[in-house]
């Protein structure tokens, strides 16, 4: 009996983080969700290039401008219509 405790013990201490029993696919996806990013360089993880100042001022207005002006030209062409 004492050494059937002494090897159920001996394996609780030697067995594997649970993190092994995650399986390959997890490995597999967390390999490939990781190959694109890289740490450490500012803006590497944002859809577009923020290098060039004057490209990027165009598409900031560009963007933020359409969603503010939407409204008014909204409302000009129900004045149109109307």
């Amino acid at each position: 009996m004492a050494s059937l405790a002494r090897l159920t013990v001996s394996r609780l201490l030697l067995a594997r983080p649970a993190t092994r029993a995650l399986g390959p696919a997890t490995t597999a996806t967390r390999a490939m969700s990781q190959s694109w990013q890289q740490y450490g360089i500012p803006g590497s993880n944002l859809p577009f290039n923020i290098h060039n100042k004057y490209k990027l001022s165009v598409y900031f207005i560009l963007f933020f401008g359409s969603a503010f002006n939407l409204p008014f030209i909204v409302v000009a062409l129900q004045l149109m219509k109307s």
